[in-house]
């Protein structure tokens, strides 16, 4: 028999969850209405850690573009986390020229953090 304490908390899961739908700027409403869900199971979901169905938790982080592998899979070295997930759904839409001037972003950022390291 399972006991309660070992059953998986979904509060981080359902605040990742808020924070990409708020990100991209859709209401509860939007949401619920895309994967067929009421709104008010989704603010539980967000709001009390309630456990989604596995239907719906696939419905959310696909549509959401949020990382289970932070939340699942803690311990594994290759993580992509929902930041990193949501910043490759942005790098799919830029054009290579875009993709130059992000790549030299990038490059600046690592360069300076191994000149403050020295």
């Amino acid at each position: 028999m399972r006991r309660k304490e070992d059953k998986y908390d979904f509060r981080l899961f359902g605040l990742a969850i808020k924070e990409a739908r708020v990100k991209q700027g859709l209401t509860r409403e939007q949401v619920g209405a895309s994967i067929e869900i009421d709104p008010r199971y989704l603010t539980n979901i967000e709001n009390k850690g309630q456990h989604p169905s596995i239907q719906v938790l696939y419905d959310l982080v696909s549509l959401l573009n949020v990382s289970v592998d932070e939340f699942f899979l803690p311990n594994s070295e290759v993580i992509k986390t929902s930041r990193r997930r949501q910043l490759e759904k942005h790098l799919d839409n830029l054009t290579d020229q875009d993709l130059i001037i992000m790549e030299s972003v990038a490059k600046g950022i690592l360069d300076s953090k191994k000149i403050e390291d020295n």
